[in-house]
């Protein structure tokens, strides 16, 4: 659905442009390019390798009409998850909570103000749609690690993660992903 596409465009580079404002220095190089960190996972090669370090990912959920709204465009909802994990900035991996912190909040800021414009960016230069894209605040899962602290965290009887993630990555890393809803105005008109 072409429509929902320019929603998704919009909140994504929003969030691009709004990391690089709020920290120019995490940049990732995807697709021979070096840009901010916030990438779409459905957008990237199947080849890519595993998700990087210190970068965010967004991956697209259900959409669905939201029911209830008054005029003739459709209300719609996307779910979304932005997941992202850090190793630390040193060796011993003794900072990987402070990253995460860091990245909690580059994502809170990010995510201020909750509403972009909605942009058509399959034209140059971009078209103004004259609508909103807007988004509630990200609900944050608990952070998780994966290496040693696995045992750990099993045997204090924590909350049971996601296996095939963790079986994938035994590498010390501590993740995060937060979930939100991305609302947008539909071109179709309801009947």
């Amino acid at each position: 659905m072409v429509y929902m596409q320019f929603a998704k465009d919009s909140f994504f580079l929003a969030l691009q442009q709004r990391l690089a404002g709020l920290n120019p220095l995490r940049v990732v190089t995807a697709n021979a390019a070096t840009v901010p960190a916030v990438l779409v996972s459905e957008n990237l090669p199947p080849s890519s390798a595993e998700p990087q370090a210190n970068a965010f990912y967004i991956e697209w959920g259900t959409a669905k009409v939201v029911a209830g709204h008054a005029g003739d465009a459709a209300l719609m909802s996307v779910a979304c998850v932005i997941s992202y994990y850090s190793l630390g900035t040193v060796p011993s991996m003794v900072d990987r909570g402070r990253v995460l912190g860091e990245l909690d909040n580059e994502l809170l800021g990010m995510c201020q103000p909750p509403h972009t414009e909605k942009m058509d960016y399959t034209q140059a230069p971009a078209a103004d749609l004259g609508t909103s894209v807007f988004w509630d605040q990200p609900a944050f899962e608990e952070a998780t690690t994966s290496g040693v602290e696995d045992n750990t965290s099993a045997y204090q009887g924590r909350a049971t993660r996601r296996a095939m993630y963790e079986q994938a990555y035994q590498d010390g890393r501590v993740e995060r992903r937060a979930q939100l809803t991305v609302f947008f105005f539909s071109e179709v008109t309801l009947l």
